[in-house]
């Protein structure tokens, strides 16, 4: 909460106009192109994350993939995930997350105009009704993005277990699977702290479909913990 103020009052200025833009933008979604919406949120994010003092140290770029239609399989650690990834990656995307982040102001805004899909973890028939409409989407070339662990992790930069069927969408679009490893995502909303904070965000050699294809989701989701958990092993010693 007092790196959110902090945000806020050091961009005292800037916040109405792009709090009403967002407002805007996330109430009339078809009114602009992804490419639109996703710069706006960048720009909200970079101005929100100086003022915050969060940095975001981003490695390997060059790993995702030209053509559109992949989907990213980050590590999740907080409140803050989706917009280190929203600053580092320069392709837009989209996000598949539980329905509960729909009621939290800010990231609601930012989720409606990413056109997102907010899960009920309970329904298994609106579960499977998202996984169809993420992996037609995905052949048409959007990018999605899923946290396989299902929920935050509450020992920092430690990976819970990746849940296979958080892959099938991948696996059924035939898609590259992009891993993520974020480090200290949680520092910047989920420690009462506002004191400078760097946020590395590491895009890894996806996964091609030849590569998968012959593997079940939970050997799909067991390698992409393995890569995410080397990477985060080796900046954190």
């Amino acid at each position: 909460m007092k790196r959110i103020l902090l945000m806020i009052f050091r961009n005292f200025f800037f916040v109405p106009a792009a709090w009403c833009r967002l407002c805007y933008h996330a109430a009339h979604p078809d009114k602009y192109t992804e490419e639109e919406q996703y710069a706006l949120l960048k720009y909200i994010t970079i101005h929100a994350n100086r003022g915050g003092n969060v940095k975001i140290d981003v490695h390997g770029v060059e790993n995702i993939p030209e053509k559109n239609g992949f989907m990213f399989f980050p590590n999740h650690q907080g409140l803050y995930d989706v917009l280190a990834i929203i600053e580092a990656c320069p392709k837009p995307f989209s996000v598949v997350a539980k329905k509960e982040i729909g009621n939290i102001q800010f990231l609601k805004q930012v989720f409606a105009c990413m056109k997102a899909y907010l899960l009920d973890r309970e329904d298994v028939r609106q579960a499977m009704q998202v996984i169809i409409h993420v992996t037609e989407e995905v052949k048409k070339g959007r990018n999605y993005l899923i946290f396989a662990e299902g929920t935050r992790s509450k020992n920092g930069n430690e990976l819970r277990e990746f849940k296979g069927g958080s892959f099938k969408s991948a696996t059924k679009a035939k898609c590259p699977i992009v891993p993520v490893a974020l480090i200290d995502s949680f520092k910047p909303f989920d420690t009462n702290t506002i004191s400078p904070v760097t946020v590395q965000v590491h895009f890894l050699k996806p996964l091609s479909y030849e590569e998968y294809k012959d593997m079940k989701t939970t050997e799909i989701a067991a390698e992409v913990k393995k890569r995410i958990g080397e990477v985060i092993e080796k900046y954190t010693q």
